[in-house]
């Protein structure tokens, strides 16, 4: 079964003129409330990052990490990834991410569904 994602140039749009914003060294993250029962995520990186190579093997951790993660329903999340994270490991972006989501207070408890709206 496919993740609920943003996957429209409209949505990231919307998040990024709308979206609060939390910063660390190696992402910056967007959130906006979306209204739904599920937390949808998006991931944007450009080529100054890196080849695409690095670009898609951090996409590829970015998407496990939060899915690992409890959060909150009815959140639209878009991580920008700066170009110092390509030289950054797993356990490193985890920290990142999970700094930032606490500290945007997207965390949510055990009582809560996981990941992006589904068990």
């Amino acid at each position: 079964m496919k993740r609920p994602g943003l996957t429209r140039q409209a949505q990231y749009v919307l998040v990024y003129r709308e979206g609060k914003t939390w910063v660390n060294g190696l992402l910056v993250m967007k959130a906006l409330p979306n209204g739904l029962g599920l937390s949808r995520w998006g991931f944007s990186i450009t080529k100054r990052v890196g080849k695409a190579v690095q670009r898609n093997r951090l996409k590829r951790l970015l998407r496990e990490i939060t899915r690992l993660q409890l959060v909150k329903q009815g959140w639209d999340v878009v991580f920008i990834v700066r170009p110092v994270a390509v030289a950054a490991d797993y356990h490193q972006l985890e920290k990142s991410v999970v700094g930032l989501l606490h500290r945007a207070r997207l965390l949510g408890d055990s009582s809560e569904r996981v990941g992006a709206g589904f068990n």
